[in-house]
């Protein structure tokens, strides 16, 4: 077992970078730093913002909606460390969480 960092990027899915979803954005930056691993998760609904407090769901009648995305990032330490400030430049709007978490099995 080691430690290794987890960041987690809570996001809109209408948020962009440079023209492209910003999670796919996030990801392509992870993989091109070589992070460990990325994984992004498509909410069914959520809420931010305190100021906007609105909630948003996934309902068969929208046309277009903003569900909350989560890019959730892994690697050793040092390699989270030297991507977060590319993710923090990123992301305008969103929260970013990092934590330590022990890897129990990496193959």
């Amino acid at each position: 077992m080691s430690t290794w960092e987890q960041l987690t990027i809570y996001i809109g899915e209408s948020d962009h970078w440079q023209g492209e979803p910003l999670y796919m954005a996030l990801l392509k930056q992870a993989r091109q730093h070589d992070i460990a691993g990325g994984t992004v998760t498509r909410g069914v609904a959520g809420f931010g913002q305190r100021r906007h407090g609105e909630i948003h769901t996934a309902q068969i009648f929208e046309l277009s909606s903003n569900l909350p995305m989560v890019v959730t990032l892994i690697d050793k330490s040092e390699a989270i460390e030297a991507f977060l400030p590319v993710v923090q430049k990123m992301v305008q709007v969103g929260i970013i969480t990092q934590q330590a978490v022990r890897v129990v099995h990496h193959a």
